[in-house]
């Protein structure tokens, strides 16, 4: 629409604006990210070190027409401002990144944990309910008392009969 409206003449325009390049901002912390790692890796350092030291030695020790940074060394310093300008907010970027993936990573850990709770205080639940009524539930220890009590009470009851029984036979023959 804006495109009709840039051709027509009866119709304002919109005030111009500088429209920057756009970028995928995920690809460009992972590339930080990279930077970041590779600059945290003893390679680096020794790589480093070498680019250095070579640069020190050259426009020390090579005769002063060849040299490119004569002393005090003020390219050099400038070269390692821009790499530190640079590195310190690329570094900063992936650390945010990090601490991003961190914290989703805390809450899933936070949710997981909940759940877990949820689940044993389930089963604590569960195994209390099975207690309960295992103890409403007859032992063989009870059942063998229980048995022996009935297996004396019928004995009893067995032998008073046999006594009444033998009372009346014995009034009857009286």
């Amino acid at each position: 629409m804006s495109d009709n409206r840039r051709d027509r003449l009866d119709q304002p325009r919109e005030p111009g604006r500088v429209k920057l390049p756009k970028f995928d901002p995920e690809a460009f912390g992972r590339w930080s990210e990279g930077i970041a790692r590779y600059m945290g890796t003893a390679k680096f350092i020794v790589y480093m070190t070498v680019v250095i030291t070579g640069w020190f030695l050259w426009n020390s020790l090579v005769p002063e027409h060849l040299q490119f940074d004569p002393y005090p060394f003020m390219f050099l310093t400038l070269a390692l401002s821009l790499q530190a300008s640079y590195a310190a907010p690329l570094i900063l970027l992936a650390q945010n990144r990090q601490t991003d993936r961190d914290r989703l990573g805390m809450e899933e850990d936070r949710r997981r944990a909940a759940m877990q709770k949820a689940d044993t205080e389930f089963l604590a639940r569960e195994i209390a309910a099975l207690r309960i009524a295992l103890g409403e539930v007859a032992t063989r220890d009870f059942l063998r008392s229980e048995l022996s009590r009935l297996a004396d009470e019928l004995d009893e009851a067995a032998h008073r009969r046999e006594k009444r029984l033998r009372m009346e036979r014995d009034e009857e023959h009286t």
